[in-house]
């Protein structure tokens, strides 16, 4: 974006803080300045924090949400060569709402996508790329403008909600983890409704996995009609939909109506073993892979244990970057300006990981570990004067090493019981003496089950 304007005068460069380390390289500032000129943020005279630094200032308070916004800002200049003169927090304060929320949304949409993923199961299924959907809660700052936005849960046996929480509803390549859409808003709408906002982002070409919430007609007939085919687990029981059986299939699935989309019914039983128990669970999936040469029963009850990615790609956002905290915005306008940062912030550390796996093929991409590469990026910001410099392109770069020094174990399949982890009352924890939390090895074992031809 062109800035014909004369800078104020000052023997610092003020687009000097413009950067954010190493990612600089996956956010250049000719992106940023594309977001604010496409949100209409371009600015009309050049100030001393200028649009572009503004965005670089969220993106760099999302990397440390524990800290207030001059502390973020003493790290985004710690590494330059020319001492920074510290903004007043007002000054902060009015240039973020100067900005607004919509450069980051427009941001976001640029950074947005599957990033290239080695092959494997989480990433392709019979050469369609897999992608998970689901939702998520994150707390906001209990002001009355926020209430108003963002409306407390209803109250249970405990009382009312502590915070007003926002629902957030994504889209996740599992491959990667790297986020293809997301949207957010009052929790007052469920989470099929953020779905089916999300329904654009599909295309052809894509496998679809979700849990038993986005089990219904509407929802399938809006996922078909997009081109995009899915794997979605469905209640049994009570409640259940009703798929009567059309065609028996070879391998124990069988083909039915679900109002107008045709599907394939797969009923499993999973029996999980450990040292300590065996456990069996039953399983219904609903999908629009047809025919089980090209995606037999079996495969398809494992690939979908990998919608947990997107619960994993949640743990990251909610408990790795924000640490378990509440959000910063004392208001509507900054609560989404700040999701929408996080966003920017999540996807960028997830390209740098997928940078890293494919500069190293021998490297499974389960083993680059999300914290290593948040410490990372953080240390890199705040060493900035080495890193932005530099013109080699390098995919692995100094993030990259860190990663490949701090590999993960290999995954192993491993369970535990579901249990509160952490208790309303630490002096009333239910059973906090007697629930067992560890971990243990597993041993998986798939029996489909044939439906019953007069049932």
């Amino acid at each position: 974006m062109p800035h014909s304007a004369t800078p104020p005068s000052s023997s610092f460069d003020v687009f000097a803080a413009g950067h954010l380390g190493e990612l600089t390289g996956i956010v250049p500032p000719e992106m940023v300045d594309a977001a604010l000129e496409a949100a209409g943020g371009d600015q009309k005279r050049l100030r001393r924090l200028p649009s572009r630094v503004v965005v670089y200032l969220l993106l760099a308070g999302a990397l440390f949400v524990g800290q207030g916004w001059q502390q973020v800002w003493a790290r985004l200049t710690g590494g330059l060569s020319v001492q920074a003169p510290r903004p007043a927090k007002s000054s902060i304060t009015l240039a973020m709402r100067r900005v607004g929320p919509a450069p980051l949304r427009e941001l976001f949409t640029l950074l947005a996508g599957p990033a290239p993923a080695h092959a494997g199961p989480a990433a392709r299924f019979a050469g369609r790329l897999v992608v998970a959907i689901d939702g998520t809660q994150i707390p906001a700052p209990d002001t009355d403008a926020n209430r108003r936005a963002f409306p407390k849960p209803r109250g249970g046996p405990n009382g009312e909600a502590g915070y007003p929480f926002l629902r957030l509803v994504a889209l996740i390549a599992c491959g990667t983890r790297t986020v293809v859409d997301a949207v957010f808003g009052s929790d007052r709408t469920g989470e099929l409704g953020y779905a089916r906002q999300l329904t654009g982002a599909l295309r052809e070409g894509m496998l679809l996995l979700g849990d038993r919430n986005f089990a219904t007609y509407q929802f399938f007939s809006d996922v078909h009609g997009a081109g995009c085919d899915f794997l979605i687990r469905a209640k049994t029981g009570n409640g259940a939909m009703s798929l009567p059986a059309r065609k028996r299939l070879s391998d124990g699935s069988y083909l039915a109506s679900a109002k107008g989309t045709t599907v394939r019914v797969i009923d499993a039983q999973i029996h999980v073993t450990t040292e300590t128990e065996t456990r069996t669970g039953t399983y219904r999936l609903i999908t629009t892979l047809l025919d089980p040469g090209e995606a037999p029963a079996r495969e398809l009850v494992q690939l979908y244990h990998e919608r947990w990615e997107i619960e994993t790609a949640y743990g990251e956002l909610k408990s790795t970057i924000l640490g378990g905290r509440v959000l910063r915005g004392k208001h509507p306008a900054a609560i989404t300006q700040e999701v929408w940062a996080l966003l920017c912030a999540y996807q960028i550390l997830r390209i740098a990981i997928s940078d890293t796996a494919l500069a190293r093929p021998g490297v499974d991409p389960d083993r680059l570990s999300f914290t290593t590469a948040l410490r990372a990026a953080r240390d890199q910001l705040i060493q900035a004067a080495g890193t932005i410099t530099e013109t080699t392109i390098d995919l692995v770069g100094r993030i990259g090493a860190a990663l490949l020094d701090d590999l993960m174990p290999a995954r192993r399949t491993r369970t535990r019981q579901r249990v509160i982890k952490r208790a309303i009352s630490k002096y009333r924890a239910k059973g906090r003496d007697s629930i067992d939390r560890r971990t243990y090895p597993a041993t998986l074992r798939t029996r489909i089950l044939t439906p019953d031809p007069d049932g």
